[in-house]
């Protein structure tokens, strides 16, 4: 019903930036917040960044200053800046978006497929 496909990981050098975009498609009628996690290998995945429909975001402490979300409300698409990246940043990146497939319908949430980021040092 709902698809969400992440785009713009890679290989990044110590010190270097790259933007993750998270595109949703499918049966939507809205989006009520969209949001970043992470998980490292061996560790539990983690909350990165979350934007909310009005705009509002949160970050986890490891990336305030670092890390900006955003998102294109025409395009169902959010994305996540990266500056400043360090090697503790590598993970692969999951987006999970929290969407309203038909009014007066609750919100589901749903993840997409992740995509690796590493930073090397």
């Amino acid at each position: 019903q709902v698809q969400l496909v992440e785009s713009g990981g890679g290989l990044v050098q110590h010190g270097g930036s790259l933007r993750l975009s998270c595109a949703a498609s499918g049966s939507i009628f809205s989006i009520t917040n969209m949001n970043w996690y992470r998980q490292a290998p061996g560790k539990r995945r983690e909350l990165v960044a979350g934007i909310s429909s009005g705009g509002n975001t949160n970050y986890a402490d490891f990336v305030k200053g670092r890390f900006t979300i955003s998102k294109d409300n025409a395009k169902n698409t959010a994305y996540l800046q990266m500056n400043r990246l360090k090697p503790e940043d590598t993970a692969v990146y999951y987006c999970m978006a929290s969407v309203v497939i038909r009014a007066w319908l609750s919100s589901n949430d749903y993840w997409g497929q992740g995509t690796q980021v590493t930073v090397s040092s």
